[in-house]
């Protein structure tokens, strides 16, 4: 075996070594699973119906605030949110997801919202997780800025999650104006005054973020 041979082997050997090495870590690295994730997967299933029919209470007092006139107030936990995710939207609410996604979980923080989901399709199957600010522009307009977007530790091209994002609101009929801010996408979302019984419009007024929870107020108006 000449030198140039032996040389030629060897670098091709070097780069087939790298190459592995690479495809472990990126395998690795699509794998991964945000803590939170974790530990909100492994919460006992009588907790979560506990927690989802608190969340189902709560909205149902919310309905029933809301269609009176004056001011109305509402906290959803992340434990109810994530209960109601488990149970409540599994059993009567399948439809809300895509067959692709399955299982999503929330963390709610003053600086933001994540969401992660496992997701699955024909070439992949892995949990993806995004961080979005989630605030109110003005009375009745919400404003959704996509921060990042991970498939396991990796990055994910944000046009796949803004396409969601857009037939969401598609089929719920909002207008929806996409914008920027920081070099982050910002979808500016017009939700239609609340019509309830009575002549009385209803107006949010009120989206906050705080540790663990959510906060939503408003205002029940006479036309």
């Amino acid at each position: 075996m000449t030198r140039r041979l032996r040389l030629v082997l060897l670098i091709g050997s070097v780069v087939l070594l790298a190459a592995g090495v690479a495809v472990v870590l990126v395998y690795r690295a699509s794998r991964q699973v945000p803590e939170f994730y974790r530990l909100a997967l492994e919460v006992d299933p009588a907790v979560q119906r506990t927690a989802s029919d608190k969340m189902v209470q709560q909205a149902a007092a919310l309905i029933s605030d809301v269609q009176k006139q004056g001011p109305w107030q509402a906290v959803f936990t992340e434990a109810e949110i994530n209960g109601w995710l488990a149970v409540e939207r599994v059993k009567n609410h399948p439809e809300l997801i895509p067959e692709t996604m399955s299982d999503p979980r929330v963390r709610v923080e003053p600086e933001g919202l994540t969401l992660a989901f496992r997701y699955r399709d024909a070439t992949w199957e892995g949990v993806v997780w995004l961080t979005v600010d989630l605030y109110l522009v003005e009375p009745n307009v919400v404003a959704l800025r996509v921060r990042k977007a991970r498939a396991g530790a990796l990055p994910l091209p944000l046009e796949n999650v803004l396409k969601e994002v857009a037939k969401a609101t598609d089929q719920l009929d909002w207008q929806v104006d996409w914008r920027q801010a920081g070099g982050d996408p910002v979808a500016q979302i017009t939700i239609p005054p609340l019509k309830s019984h009575g002549h009385r419009v209803l107006q949010i007024e009120t989206l906050r973020l705080e540790k663990g929870r959510i906060l939503l107020a408003g205002t029940t108006r006479r036309t």
